[in-house]
């Protein structure tokens, strides 16, 4: 009986067969292609070349911009637009205002969020399943339908005229989100971890802090990042919500943006976007890692 036998290449030849191919395709790296890199460079044009014109229109003066083409250079670097944006235009104080309504928001979020993800994934009780779907449920009513009843519960508490009805509106309408994504991250922890803890005497509480909270940070890290930019970008909440000039936030202070005497100056406004976008950028960028790490993470079921 022949059995069929491959046949070996031997070294440094060149074949046509299979072996000669493989050679070929793995020693062949994937960016080796000119139409990947042309794609890559085109993305790379479309990404980067509007934060270059806006941070080259940000240091135009107001006759520069009206006046000449959108797309020319600066005739004149006005570097004194970011110190205008900085004390005219307020964008320190609008910074401020989004700091801490954001902060403490993404806070309690967190710390809900996961809360409610452990109990719902790892704690066995009746009814958690509907439980879960409740929270789903909150993800589909629209942020528009809530807000005049929420205006006047604020206005009848006293809570006008403060950053708690940005506070309060922000964790509530990013829980749900929040719960159905540490609900899924839980998914993937071993339930062995937590079998371990208990035969050693840990209590719940002690399970939740020294087990899966460590277990999660990669998630948590994602879920806080993406919940961030979400409300931070936030314009419709925060108009509703934000009676005074002392209270408004960056993206409603971005709309209402004026210089001297009431007049838009275009040169401190973009100065102004600037400091919004790069600064929301550098985060992003020095997060970026952990981020990812967390998105594969909630890929993988225990």
């Amino acid at each position: 009986m022949a059995v069929d036998t491959p046949v070996k290449n031997p070294a440094g030849h060149r074949g046509r067969g299979p072996s000669g191919a493989t050679a070929r395709t793995r020693g062949r790296r994937p960016g080796s292609r000119p139409w990947v890199r042309i794609v890559v460079a085109l993305l790379l044009v479309v990404e980067v070349y509007p934060l270059v014109w806006m941070f080259l229109t940000s240091l135009k003066s107001n006759d520069d911009y009206l006046n000449n083409s959108t797309w020319s250079l600066p005739t004149t670097w006005e570097w004194g637009n970011y110190t205008e944006a900085w004390t005219t235009g307020n964008i320190g104080l609008y910074v401020q205002n989004s700091a801490l309504a954001v902060v403490p928001a993404l806070a309690l979020m967190l710390l809900l969020g996961t809360a409610a993800g452990f109990a719902l994934q790892i704690m066995v009780w009746k009814g958690r399943s509907l439980t879960l779907l409740v929270f789903l449920a909150g993800m589909m009513v629209p942020p528009q339908m809530i807000l005049l009843p929420l205006f006047t519960v604020y206005f009848q508490t006293g809570l006008s005229g403060t950053l708690w009805p940005l506070i309060l509106t922000y964790t509530g309408t990013g829980l749900p989100l929040t719960v159905f994504m540490m609900a899924t991250y839980y998914r993937g922890v071993p339930r062995e971890m937590f079998e371990a803890a208990t035969l050693d005497g840990a209590g719940i509480l002690r399970a939740f802090w020294t087990i899966s909270v460590p277990m999660v940070r990669n998630a948590l890290l994602t879920v806080g990042l993406v919940q961030f930019f979400f409300i931070w970008n936030d314009l419709l909440i925060a108009l509703t919500f934000t009676n005074g000039q002392d209270l408004r936030t960056v993206q409603v202070g971005l709309l209402n943006f004026t210089g001297d005497f009431g007049a838009t100056q275009y040169g401190p406004l973009f100065a102004a976007v600037c400091i919004n976008v790069f600064g929301t950028l550098l985060i992003y960028l020095f997060l970026n890692q952990k981020v990812m790490k967390g998105l594969t993470s909630g890929a993988v079921k225990g």
